[in-house]
């Protein structure tokens, strides 16, 4: 069991997938479930606690290779859309939607491994995992990497104000009361700034090889 946590857009979804493959492991994008449940708020004007935990305990999701199905619907760009993921970072602090979604993640843990990445995997939801790793970037790097993933699919962005909804989202995601983000303190920091892709994933993948993670789940 991996646990990859870290902030937004330090490319750990990229990280988490491309280990996860390597290994053979199984992979839970965990922040495409509270993308879900913000998507579901932005479309019916749902912000309520008590509404929100009933959404999340309710999701028709199901998750096909590189796709993310709402009621058999694909919903993968929508959810990726920013302002999917600044709603998102609003309705992750709400405790009664955090405990709706922790039990459904946990399911996804199953032989012969899985690869979860988020914000809590390593200090709530798989407190256990044989590897957590906290991967991030700097601020700049982090900015620049969601200004051209967006202008790469043609989607109108503005490097300024992306840096400055980073900014707010690291803080609301910090200093947030329930599950704050945080390196669990048996974590590998690792800032990923000047690496590629390839040099992250294999590096992790070697911590997995040094604890003799392959094959166990």
């Amino acid at each position: 069991m991996v646990a990859i946590d870290g902030p937004s857009a330090s490319g750990k979804g990229t990280i988490a997938s491309a280990v996860a493959g390597r290994l053979g492991f199984h992979y839970l994008e965990s922040g495409a479930l509270y993308r879900l449940v913000a998507l579901l708020s932005l479309r019916t004007g749902e912000r309520s606690e008590a509404g929100l935990a009933a959404l999340a305990k309710s999701l028709p999701v199901a998750f096909a290779p590189g796709k993310v199905l709402l009621d058999n619907h694909d919903v993968t760009e929508d959810i990726r859309s920013e302002p999917c993921g600044v709603r998102a970072s609003e309705v992750a602090p709400l405790a009664a939607v955090r405990q709706a979604l922790l039990q459904r993640q946990r399911t996804f843990r199953k032989p012969p491994g899985l690869v979860a990445d988020g914000r809590d995997m390593g200090t709530v939801v798989f407190p256990d995992a044989g590897l957590k790793v906290f991967l991030t970037a700097s601020p700049e790097v982090r900015a620049e990497r969601r200004y051209k993933q967006l202008k790469e699919k043609g989607i109108s962005a503005n490097l300024r104000a992306l840096s400055r909804d980073l900014a707010e989202r690291d803080a609301r995601d910090a200093n947030r009361a329930v599950a704050p983000l945080v390196p669990a303190p048996d974590s590998q920091v690792l800032d990923s700034s000047a690496l590629s892709i390839d040099e992250v994933v294999n590096r992790i993948v070697g911590w997995c090889k040094e604890r003799n993670l392959v094959g166990r789940s």
